[in-house]
C-alpha cells in the first residue's frame, strides 16, 4: 500500500484523507440512519396510552423527544394539541425540517468527495504526463524507466480517485434515498397521532 502511494505521487494523500473521511461519514451515517434510531416500534401505542390517561408529564416529553426523530416530531405536534389540528400539523411540519437536518448531516461533504476525488485523480494523471513529456523534451525516449514512473503515476492517481469517488456516489444516493423513506414514514405516523387526538381516525396504533 505505501509503494502505491508513493508511486502515485503527493495528490496520493488528500485521495487517501478523503477516503478515510468518507469511509467514517458512511459508518457514522449507517448507525445514526437505523430504523429503531429514527422510528421506534411502539411508540404511538405508548404516547397515545399516556395520554389518554392524562399521564403526560415533562419529563415523559422529554424522554420521548430525546429517544428518536419521530419522537421529537410527536413532542412538537403533543406541545400544539390544543390549539387545533392545523396547529398540531404545522408544529410537526417545522419541527421536522429540523429533523431532516440532523438526519442529513455530512451527506453535503460526502457528496463533496465524491466530486473532488475524480478530480484530484484527473490531476494527478495531468502531473504525471507532465513529468512524462519533459522528460522525453530533456532525455529523448530511450529511457522507459523514467518514462514508466510518469506514467504509472498519472494512472494510480487516477485509478485512486475513481475507487475513492464510486463508492462516495453509491452511499450518498443510498442515504438520500433512505432518508427520503424515513421522512415519509415519520410524516405518516405523526399525522395519523394527529387525526387520533383529534378524533379523525379510530385507533389503530400497534
Amino acid at each position: 500500500m505505501f509503494e502505491l502511494i508513493k508511486a502515485g505521487g503527493w495528490l496520493m494523500l488528500p485521495i487517501l484523507l478523503c477516503s478515510v473521511v468518507a469511509l467514517a461519514i458512511c459508518v457514522e451515517r449507517l448507525i445514526a440512519l437505523r430504523r429503531e434510531s429514527i422510528l421506534p416500534n411502539g411508540l404511538l401505542g405508548y404516547v397515545w396510552a399516556l395520554y389518554k390517561e392524562n399521564q403526560l408529564t415533562t419529563d415523559h416529553l422529554n424522554q420521548i423527544r430525546n429517544k428518536s426523530a419521530l419522537g421529537t416530531l410527536v413532542v412538537a405536534g403533543l406541545n400544539n394539541a390544543k390549539h387545533g389540528r392545523d396547529q398540531m400539523k404545522e408544529a410537526i411540519e417545522m419541527a421536522a425540517s429540523g429533523v431532516v437536518h440532523k438526519m442529513e448531516r455530512y451527506l453535503n461533504s460526502l457528496g463533496t468527495i465524491a466530486a473532488i476525488t475524480p478530480l484530484l485523480g484527473l490531476l494527478g494523471t495531468v502531473i504525471g504526463m507532465i513529468k512524462v513529456f519533459t522528460e522525453i523534451m530533456v532525455q529523448g525516449t530511450g529511457n522507459a524507466n523514467v518514462l514508466a514512473g510518469g506514467i504509472s503515476e498519472a494512472l494510480l492517481t487516477t485509478a485512486a480517485g475513481l475507487a475513492v469517488a464510486i463508492p462516495a456516489v453509491v452511499m450518498h444516493r443510498y442515504f438520500q434515498r433512505r432518508i427520503a423513506e424515513l421522512v415519509v414514514e415519520m410524516e405518516q405516523e405523526s399525522v395519523k397521532l394527529v387525526d387520533i387526538i383529534h378524533g379523525h381516525r379510530e385507533v389503530d396504533l400497534k
